[in-house]
């Protein structure tokens, strides 16, 4: 279990490691591209920055709204509010924001930026489907997120995904327009570097995205085996994690207030329940998780 806490650490650091290093390509590859050298670089990382600054902030109240959240009230889910108080205090966590999505869908999913403001938000389905054993492991699931500071790392993936995306459009943008107003006499680099730096342009601004997401998607399903481990853990029981897992994604229906943006945050992909293995997914296949907890 160590071994796997340690590996999938390491694992995710390196990724976002990855990340940088894609975010600053770009804003290299965009500066040279128009002209403006390593300034291009700066006001890349000064977008990502500001973008940081909002999400860093209000993340956790934008993403309660979209999903529809509400706080939970001890005289209406009691034993909810028992647990989770049981959970911290074995987890040595302040013990987090309880909340409720009234949906007939079982799923949770954490938020926060770190323990002090950390939310745990789980279905009204999720309550009446499984077992109070289950609904530990769903719990602690979610708190080791918050106690591994997951939520951060996830927002912060977003941002830079974000921030990719922005800097490849306005390197389409300014390609359209320098190609338009452009003669063949009028470049000071000479044709070649010119030709060079146009042709990486356009690459990066094509395949720069797709990598940034695919890193994103990546960090998210190397925290879900970390968090599992993790919730186990906290617990001292990982069959209620896996027997919960099993049942969440045997559920057919879908999260009405789920979107993309919030899809990589619930404990199983609200959009694909079986949790195919592809580049794409958002989570590790259900069967490699539940598979990993037998074997603690």
């Amino acid at each position: 279990m160590y071994q796997a806490i340690a590996r999938n650490r390491r694992n995710s650091w390196l990724l976002m490691f990855l990340f940088i290093l894609l975010f600053a390509a770009v804003g290299f590859i965009f500066g040279e591209y128009t002209g403006s050298g390593y300034f291009g670089l700066i006001i890349a990382f000064l977008v990502a920055l500001l973008l940081c600054f909002g999400s860093y902030y209000y993340s956790d109240t934008i993403v309660l709204k979209a999903t529809g959240a509400r706080p939970a009230k001890k005289e209406e889910y009691p034993h909810l509010v028992h647990s989770i108080e049981g959970l911290a205090i074995g987890a040595g966590l302040p013990t987090p924001g309880l909340y409720i999505i009234d949906d007939p869908t079982p799923n949770a999913f954490a938020t926060g930026r770190n323990p002090e403001k950390g939310v745990v938000a789980v279905t009204t389905g999720l309550i009446e489907r499984l077992n109070r054993v289950e609904i530990e492991g769903v719990l602690a699931h979610e708190m080791a997120h918050i106690k591994n500071y997951d939520t951060r790392l996830a927002t912060l993936a977003a941002v830079m995904v974000g921030a990719i995306v922005l800097l490849s459009e306005w390197m389409r943008r300014s390609f359209f327009f320098r190609s338009m107003r452009r003669s063949s006499s009028s470049s000071r680099r000479g044709a070649g570097p010119e030709a060079v730096i146009m042709i990486l342009g356009i690459l990066m601004a094509i395949l720069a995205p797709l990598f940034a997401q695919l890193l994103r998607l990546a960090i998210s399903r190397k925290r879900e085996f970390l968090a599992d481990a993790d919730g186990a853990m906290i617990t001292r029981y990982p069959e209620g994690l896996a027997s919960a897992l099993e049942k969440i994604s045997s559920q057919p229906q879908k999260l009405k207030n789920a979107s993309q943006a919030t899809a990589p945050l619930f404990i199983v992909n609200p959009f694909s329940t079986k949790g195919a293995n592809n580049l794409f997914s958002t989570h590790p296949p259900i069967n490699e998780r539940v598979e990993a907890l037998r074997k603690m």
